[in-house]
């Protein structure tokens, strides 16, 4: 566990070396506007992202891996204007996540995260069932909860929940998967005047699995609201 998060944090630090400032929200002088358009880049970057196929892993199932999040910022003057890099147009969120398979057709995964420089700490979990578990001739489909939490950024505080359902099917070592949902957000500060944001943002979201034995390699797209996301994750699914 411990090598997995300095593997994190080595790769944060090549992925996003621009990124030299703690998010501060207390002093970045926000319009409610501001806010709004902020919160929602951040709702979208940093809610939770599977990455994996809708079939269930089964009760011995486990899949655990390294991912990394790239989310192209829409609003990316906003995220200088809170104390981040000027040159930072996308926000990369490396993340370490494990998945568990459960009887009936349950999973239960989480992730953690800690993005260099920015203060940020972030973890989520999901509760995911299987509709279908899938086969030779049948896709699976898969509903899912999830939610995330953001700490660690003076006078901020975020959080978010989803609901999606996702179809995939395999074929020999390769499971691509598809699927759409909606993210609820909530963000506040302290000490700003500004009011809480809370708002719902449609998601659609696309991926493929492929597993070499233990060794496996996923990529999924995201669109969360505006803003595209890009993640990779590579780990053991078994």
């Amino acid at each position: 566990m411990k090598k997995s998060l300095s593997a994190l944090c080595v790769l944060a630090c090549f992925a996003q070396p621009a990124m030299a400032a703690t998010l501060n929200l207390g002093a970045a002088g926000f319009t409610q506007a501001q806010f709004k358009a902020f919160s929602e880049d951040m709702g979208s970057a940093l809610s939770y992202k599977g990455v994996t196929p809708a079939a269930p892993l089964g009760v011995t199932g486990f899949d655990l891996g390294v991912e990394v999040t790239s989310t192209q910022l829409q609003n990316s003057a906003l995220f200088t204007k809170a104390g981040g890099n000027a040159s930072t147009t996308s926000l990369i969120v490396p993340k370490l996540h494990i998945a568990k398979g459960l009887p009936m057709g349950f999973d239960i995964a989480g992730f953690y995260s800690a993005i260099p420089t920015t203060g940020i700490s972030l973890y989520g979990a999901e509760l995911r069932y299987a509709i279908l578990d899938g086969g030779i001739a049948e896709p699976a489909v898969g509903i899912r909860g999830s939610f995330s939490k953001l700490s660690g950024v003076n006078a901020w505080s975020l959080d978010t929940k989803a609901v999606d359902v996702s179809i995939s099917k395999g074929f020999a070592m390769l499971t691509p998967y598809a699927g759409v949902g909606s993210v609820w957000t909530n963000s506040s500060t302290t000490g700003t005047g500004l009011a809480s944001e809370s708002f719902r943002q449609n998601k659609i979201f696309a991926g493929a699995n492929l597993n070499l034995g233990l060794a496996n390699i996923a990529v999924e797209y995201d669109k969360t609201g505006a803003a595209p996301s890009y993640s990779a994750k590579l780990g053991f699914r078994f």
